[in-house]
Parts: C-alpha cells; structure tokens; sequence
C-alpha cells in the first residue's frame, strides 16, 4: 500500500469516527495476510493430499507445506485501520484482486482454473524429472496455419530439426529460434512409425521474427498410476513447486524433507521452472506460525522475501526444479544451499 493511500486512510478514521459511521463506510481496499498451509505428504479431511494409486510408494516424514494468503474484503475504516497496524496484513487496492470488469465468480473460477494448471503441470514435472514416459501429442493443427494437412491430430512429436523434444516447451523454443520461411524438419511418431515431415514456418503471431507451426502440442502421462489432488476451496497457481516435491517425494527412494519441516510456494511449469508469485511475505508468516524452519523462495521473490523474513525462518533461493530437489538434498547432507 503506498504512502499516499496509508494517509488518507489515517486522515479518514477520525473523520467517520467523529460522525459515527466507523462501522458503515467501507474502503476500497482488501486485506492480505497469512492464509492456510496444507502438508502434501499429508491428509486433509481424511485423504492424501497427494494420492497416488497403481503403484508402491516410498515412506514420506517430516512436511513439504504449501502456503497460501488470505482475503479480508467488505472491510469498513476502523476494520481496514486495525488490519493494517497489526503488521502481519497489508492492503491493497480492490480492483487488484477483484478487477471492475470481472465479478467475484468469475475471479474464484479463473483461480480454481489456475490451480487446476498447476496440479498438471507439477505431476508432469515431476514425471519428467523421475524419467517417467510422457507422451507429447498433437491435439490441434491450425486450418490456417502452415503444418496444415502435413501434421496430423495424434502424430507424436519426436524431435524438431533433429533436436529431440520430450514438454511443449521444449517444442515452442525449438521452433522459436527458427526464422519463419525455414523448413524444419518434424519427426512425429504416427501409428507407430516414425515420419519425417518437413514444414515450412509462418510468423508467430505477435512475433514476426519468430517461427510458427500452426499445432497444440500437449504432454499425456503413460504410466500405470493416477496422481490425484485433493484440495478444496484453494485458488491460484503458485502450489505447483511443493506439490511437484510431494510427488517426487513419494514415488523415489529418501526424504526431500528430511524429516524436517519445510515449507514453500512458486508455480511451476512442465520443463520444471519455478516462477514468482505474490504474497511471500503473508505466506512466511502462516509457514513459520505453522512450525517451518525452511522456506522454499522462487528466485524473482527473493528480493521480497528478504525485506520481511520472520525470526526462525530459513530462505532457500529455487531456480526451477533440479535446483529445489538439490538444495534439500544439500541440507540433508549439512551443506550450504542456494540463499536470498
């Protein structure tokens, strides 16, 4: 919350104090704090947070947390005034979390579709870094687009100019770094054969330098196993990273946690990067209140972070995954892990 608005928010409480309306007037504010923290090597409500079934799991301890923050709206003065001088609250404008041209509903439905994501992309991270097979399959060819009747819905993508790729992100970068009016060669895995299909790229929309191929490639586990989630009433995407753990955690030989307590928070995509999210310094303080005495920090958080870290709460700096996975294993061993 900026200078400007604390001041005005000051300047306003003994004003509706004086005319009685503390209780009635509302600010255009919201309140952010420390929200929930779930244990994904745990349960709630009588089920894994993590369930995986078909296959045996290794033996779990300790807590691999993911941290959340909550949401105080509706507030009036004398509420807003109170959060914001207890220090774990801060605000901010209400539009930045419920922006004027989308309702409540519609905000609680895109973040439960950003959680949804989330838990996608960490089961695929994670099968990637354990070498679990995952198929990269084409879903759509653009009618337009230049792989048009020469990529076909269900090829199995294999390699792009002879660059083998495994995650729709490997697919998007190969491409990319090839000029439109280049013909790459597209080696697709089609009714168990392999084909050669060369194409000749169009522009990237929004990208003139940039090559394109027209497709929707998307990553399908085929393993003999199902990995569930079982978290209600939970939105955005920033549980990727320790829900990523928890099924890497379960399904390999160790302890990522060492049986200690860590807890943590960033999103995550299928080639395993780890990006930032808002909110740190209010997940900090539900993690250490919750017992944590290390906490996993996206490295773009980090500058954040450092400003409010509570008393008894170790920072450890994350990359993307191989770097998370190394850095527990570091303090499991008593070595120096990646700091903010």
């Amino acid at each position: 919350m900026n200078r400007r608005m604390l001041t005005l928010l000051a300047a306003l409480v003994p004003v509706v104090a004086l005319l009685g309306l503390g209780t009635v007037v509302q600010v255009p504010f919201v309140a952010l704090g420390p929200g929930p923290t779930f244990n994904t090597l745990g349960q709630v409500d009588g089920k894994q947070v993590v369930d995986i079934e078909g296959t045996e799991l290794d033996p779990t301890s300790g807590n691999l947390n993911m941290t959340t923050v909550s949401v105080r709206d509706g507030l009036n003065v004398f509420e807003a005034f109170g959060f914001w001088l207890s220090g774990r609250y801060g605000l901010v404008p209400r539009e930045e979390v419920y922006p004027a041209d989308r309702s409540r509903d519609e905000v609680r439905q895109e973040n439960a579709a950003d959680f949804a994501q989330s838990e996608e992309s960490a089961e695929l991270a994670a099968l990637h870094y354990l070498g679990e097979p995952v198929a990269l399959v084409i879903t759509d060819v653009a009618e337009d687009g230049p792989s048009h009747d020469l990529l076909h819905v269900d090829d199995r993508i294999v390699s792009v100019n002879g660059t083998a790729v495994r995650t729709t992100g490997d697919v998007q970068r190969a491409v990319a770094d090839l000029a439109p009016g280049t013909t790459a060669t597209i080696v697709v895995d089609r009714g168990g054969q392999q084909v050669a299909v060369p194409v000749t790229l169009g522009a990237r929309p929004g990208h003139a330098d940039k090559g394109y191929l027209g497709i929707t490639p998307t990553e399908r586990p085929e393993v003999p196993f199902t990995v569930d989630f079982n978290l209600a009433e939970v939105g955005g995407p920033s549980a990727g990273l320790m829900f990523t753990l928890a099924v890497i955690d379960k399904l390999s030989p160790g302890e990522l946690s060492g049986g200690r307590f860590v807890a943590g928070t960033g999103t995550i995509d299928s080639d395993g990067k780890v990006g930032p999210i808002g909110g740190i310094p209010y997940k900090m303080i539900a993690a250490r209140e919750a017992g944590a005495t290390t906490f996993l920090v996206p490295a773009k958080n980090c500058d954040e972070a450092r400003q409010r870290v509570p008393d008894g709460l170790r920072l450890v700096r994350v990359d993307d995954l191989n770097g998370a996975v190394g850095a527990l294993d570091a303090l499991n061993s008593g070595a120096d892990a990646p700091s903010c």
